[in-house]
């Protein structure tokens, strides 16, 4: 059951902001007309019959005191007031669950991009607003800001350390800038920012693989906060600058780490603003499989034979639903249980392209709606119980940090990790500092 102080987040109570108002009061249809011009062929708002399917299954349901059903019928309407004033088209993750179930296939996460796109700019949420700004400062494309020399010497200064402290990895080599590299890979920002030995792991896969990789010096960071804007002009600018460096490298594939937006906004970005391009761009997870089937990587679930520690998984909106359909999320599960073990492995239900968002998505971790934000999280918490996992593992950086977060607001024993901590673990290559994210449990493990 929704809070009833979630009825309307603390921004509105403080500043007043109008919320919707009964259906029929002071309508028009502009917002109406904008949707029905920038719609698709075939595009029709009237083609929903209300069934209440998309509400149903939307974790953002009653926040604001909004749902996708009434969405769409206050656009049908011409409720424009009521429309640009709810707060709610920025605590939806477009994370499109509402598409998938939708028996007319209504695009409601393209409203509500709309929607975003007309929204007073002094009145967006300002963190969205500034990761999308600094990104367009340097060539890193970073929302963090860091600058193409920052970003060398921490890669380098956590190589080093690697290369001196653990054995088997003195000749690691983390590529910068390497001409023909098959793979480009990118890396989300935070890490660099404010975790960098958390990349160590994800070198030593590639080196264990004996990837051809390369990052670059420049157009490496995996996000892209203007696209949760719906600036496409600054969505655009950022896909552009990427495609243009990994042209000019020569490199086969844009090799997307673990991280769910980027990839989806890079892909739909080259589709929508035609950017001519000759790599592909593809998740990390379907190279963990191939590799690991091809015994290029040596994972073993045999030390949780008798530690039985339970896993599961959360299946990244932008990546599964949104991206490469249930096909990666088979692989995504093939790859976990060669690592803990088939019968550690317990799914949530529902799964892959039916699973619930986080609430992690859209933009959503750099609001200021976060009490809305683990109100919405509290299905994804309540499935994860279900499943009587200890930890859940999160390909994607910002389902990684909203779980970890609805797990301490809601004081339960569930720790998020990334999956390549899981696989380093899993080959016996995980170091001592690459353990801050596990549990006693297994911080104690050694190959």
């Amino acid at each position: 059951m929704i809070d009833p102080d979630l009825s309307r987040s603390d921004s509105v109570k403080d500043h007043g902001v109008q919320m919707p108002v009964e259906l029929g009061k002071e309508s028009s249809n502009m917002i109406k007309d904008l949707v029905m011009s920038v719609l698709p062929d075939g595009g029709n708002l009237n083609l929903c019959f209300t069934c209440g399917a998309c509400s149903s299954g939307c974790p953002a349901s009653g926040l604001a005191g909004m749902d996708p059903r009434k969405f769409v019928r206050m656009i049908s309407l011409g409720l424009d007031k009521e429309i640009m004033t709810s707060e709610w088209v920025w605590m939806c993750t477009t994370c499109d669950r509402c598409v998938h179930v939708c028996p007319m296939d209504i695009d409601i996460p393209q409203l509500v991009f709309i929607i975003r796109s007309n929204w007073p700019e002094d009145k967006r949420p300002k963190g969205i607003v500034e990761f999308c700004s600094t990104a367009l400062k340097n060539k890193t494309c970073s929302p963090m800001g860091i600058n193409a020399e920052d970003w060398q010497f921490i890669v380098e200064d956590v190589a080093d350390d690697i290369r001196e402290t653990q054995q088997g990895f003195e000749k690691l080599n983390v590529p910068m800038d390497k001409k023909g590299a098959m793979l480009f890979l990118n890396q989300n920002s935070k890490m660099p920012a404010e975790a960098p030995a958390k990349m160590a792991p994800l070198w030593k896969i590639m080196h264990l693989a004996g990837a051809d990789w390369t990052y670059g010096s420049t157009g490496w960071a995996a996000e892209n906060y203007c696209m949760f804007l719906s600036d496409t002009g600054a969505w655009e600018n950022l896909v552009r600058t990427k495609a243009k460096i990994i042209e000019d490298l020569g490199c086969k594939v844009l090799l997307n780490t673990e991280c769910g937006h980027d990839f989806f906004a890079v892909r739909k970005g080259l589709e929508n603003f035609k950017i001519p391009h000759t790599f592909k761009v593809k998740s990390i997870i379907e190279y963990y499989a191939k590799w690991i089937r091809q015994g290029r990587l040596k994972v073993n679930s045999d030390w949780n034979l008798d530690l039985k520690i339970k896993f599961t998984v959360q299946d990244p909106c932008q990546l599964v639903r949104k991206g490469y359909g249930d096909f990666i999320a088979d692989e995504l599960r093939f790859v976990i249980k060669q690592v803990v073990g088939e019968e550690n492995f317990v799914d949530m239900y529902p799964n892959r392209s039916n699973n619930y968002c986080c609430g992690g998505g859209g933009g959503a971790m750099e609001t200021d709606f976060n009490r809305e934000r683990l109100q919405y999280g509290k299905n994804k918490i309540d499935q994860i119980l279900e499943t009587d996992a200890t930890y859940c593992v999160t390909p994607c950086n910002n389902c990684h940090s909203q779980i970890r977060e609805l797990s301490h607001h809601y004081n339960v024993k569930i720790k998020p990790v990334h999956l390549w901590t899981i696989l380093c673990l899993a080959m016996g290559v995980l170091g001592e500092n690459e353990r801050e994210c596990l549990g006693d449990d297994l911080k104690r493990v050694r190959l």
